[in-house]
């Protein structure tokens, strides 16, 4: 019996892990009666998350996508204003810019850390430029340094979208306490899960108690059923801020394991010809939130029949991200390293309770599909 007809069962790109504690905190959230937006867990999932990222201040709020919008609103963002970001990122970074009306400007990344590159930040920058986005892309933080001092050059703003980087560290500091606010999102898929949910980072008092008010329907914090502006509803529950805290409480033993399954395929896969796995920049902390394959030569046709083939061996498999450029119609400088990296790149299964004798598997399916590929 081969290696591929052992381990039956298919095998995710991601699930999350959910233990007892999880169970544990939920139940007890039913239990207060407390199940929407006000209650204990909402204070302790912001204050330990606050404390996690090295920041002062920690606001949840019902999704990553919102937690951008709300973060560019309480920072004045507004119409006509540009703002800098990769063309390599899920859509809800540009999706988000353009709910204040500002447009999104996309330049292209670094290849070997997959994030903004900061030279090409500064060659965008027009009188109109009134923001930078870098993304932290599956798992590695963008060179949050060299993006400070262009902002702080510039007098720019800087939001980081680290929605798939808990824990990412960029000279052994965290990322979401980089930048004027950080953006975090608790998908079923990332880091940890809250189910859906966000959170904005930052050390700036004022942005937070600006987002606090604006996220809350911008309802006066002296007169209950008072508004003068418009607000949102944006708020996470007590449940989700249950589930989000018992997940934090376990992130380092995440992190962990995201780390060990990333050797593991780095041992089996390292030497594959025509494979190149995760990188990292020596001053960086990657946390693997996707462990990424890039496939030498590919395009999106051969890349789509590789996948095809990988799923024909029950294991899933997910395409990097399409530039943002491909998608609508934005002002941008020429990206061509996000089109050459977006066509050959795939991510594989990495989710927490895979053993190592799955990722094997994964690692034979990948070899023998590379056959085929050449």
């Amino acid at each position: 019996m081969t290696q591929l007809q052992q381990n039956n069962g298919f095998l995710p790109v991601s699930r999350p892990t959910i233990t007892k504690k999880e169970i544990e905190y939920v139940t007890a959230a039913i239990a207060s009666g407390w199940v929407s937006s006000l209650g204990e867990y909402i204070t302790a999932f912001e204050e330990k998350f606050a404390q996690f990222c090295g920041s002062k201040y920690a606001l949840t709020c019902s999704n990553g996508t919102t937690s951008l919008h709300l973060a560019l609103v309480s920072m004045g963002v507004e119409a006509g204003d540009e703002v800098i970001m990769p063309d390599l990122t899920f859509i809800a970074t540009a999706n988000a810019t353009k709910y204040v009306g500002a447009v999104p400007v996309l330049v292209d990344i670094d290849p070997e850390t997959l994030c903004i590159d900061p030279g090409a930040i500064e060659a965008a920058i027009t009188k109109k430029t009134k923001a930078i986005i870098p993304v932290h892309l599956y798992g590695h933080p963008a060179n949050m340094p060299a993006i400070m001092a262009i902002a702080e050059k510039h007098n720019l703003l800087v939001i980081e979208d680290a929605a798939e980087a808990h824990g990412a560290e960029v000279n052994g500091k965290k990322v979401g306490s980089w930048g004027h606010c950080g953006s975090f999102s608790f998908y079923g898929n990332k880091v940890i899960t809250s189910g859906e949910g966000g959170m904005i980072t930052t050390d700036d008092e004022a942005l937070y108690l600006r987002a606090k008010y604006l996220r809350d329907h911008a309802m006066s914090p002296t007169k209950r059923y008072w508004h003068t502006e418009v607000g949102y509803n944006y708020r996470m529950t007590n449940l989700q801020a249950a589930l989000g805290l018992a997940q934090l409480e376990r992130i380092e033993e995440i992190l962990d394991k995201k780390h060990e399954i990333f050797v593991w395929y780095q041992e089996s896969l390292g030497d594959v010809a025509g494979i190149t796995l995760n990188r990292t920049a020596p001053w960086a902390k990657n946390v693997y939130w996707m462990v990424t394959a890039e496939l030498a030569g590919a395009n999106e046709t051969t890349r789509d029949v590789f996948m095809t083939k990988l799923r024909e061996l029950e294991v899933d498999s997910r395409p990097y991200f399409y530039p943002l450029s491909e998608m609508g119609d934005y002002p941008g400088t020429s990206t061509p390293m996000t089109y050459q990296v977006y066509k050959t790149g795939i991510n594989l299964p990495s989710y927490f309770d895979m053993e190592k004798r799955d990722v094997e598997r994964v690692c034979a399916a990948v070899r023998k599909c590379m056959e085929i590929f050449q």
